[in-house]
């Protein structure tokens, strides 16, 4: 699954380790998310899009 999170969080000025704290997860995490090595949950996938103020869609691309 692609996604925009690694463009966003840079638009914010915000570290890998920023994002994970704001989301409650490892940098790791965020990093993975960021490479397509790793496909979030459904609610991670909502605090996502809702810390960015966007849908889920607009994030996340099949």
């Amino acid at each position: 699954m692609n996604n925009r999170i690694q463009e966003l969080r840079l638009q914010k000025n915000w570290s890998q380790a920023d994002l994970a704290a704001l989301l409650k997860v490892s940098r790791q995490t965020i990093n993975a998310l960021e490479r397509g090595r790793y496909d979030p949950s459904l609610p991670l996938a909502f605090s996502i899009a809702r810390l960015f103020e966007l849908t889920i869609e607009e994030v996340f691309q099949p």
